[in-house]
């Protein structure tokens, strides 16, 4: 499906962001990969305090695929593409530890709250 959907209630519209394994992340250094994610959590929380991440967090399950998702957030800047250029300055990603892919979300408009965005605004 593309597009928004036809419905008979109001949307709102975020940048959904998914953080996946990237490609080099099997053949990095133990103590790399502990400095990188530091450096993604430490950039996580910088666009967090400048209000451009809404929330984020890490995601676990069982793999259904070769390279599960890892990570999620929701962003609402109203640019898919401003979003993946942050995400792609990561340097986690940059290191190609993590890969991002950043899409469109809708849901029912009122039904999502981050109470400590407007804490911290």
């Amino acid at each position: 499906m593309t597009g928004v959907p036809q419905v008979d209630f109001a949307l709102d519209t975020y940048e959904c962001i998914v953080l996946y394994p990237g490609p080099a992340g099997r053949a990095l250094p133990a103590e790399t990969v502990q400095r990188l994610q530091a450096e993604h959590l430490a950039h996580m929380q910088a666009l967090q305090r400048r209000g451009i991440i809404l929330v984020a967090g890490s995601v676990d399950g069982p793999a259904r695929e070769p390279d599960p998702p890892i990570g999620f957030g929701l962003a609402r800047t109203g640019s898919v593409d401003d979003v993946r250029s942050v995400m792609e300055a990561d340097p986690a990603v940059q290191a190609g530890l993590y890969r991002v892919d950043v899409m469109t979300f809708l849901c029912p408009a009122g039904s999502l709250e981050f109470p400590l965005v407007k804490t911290q605004s």
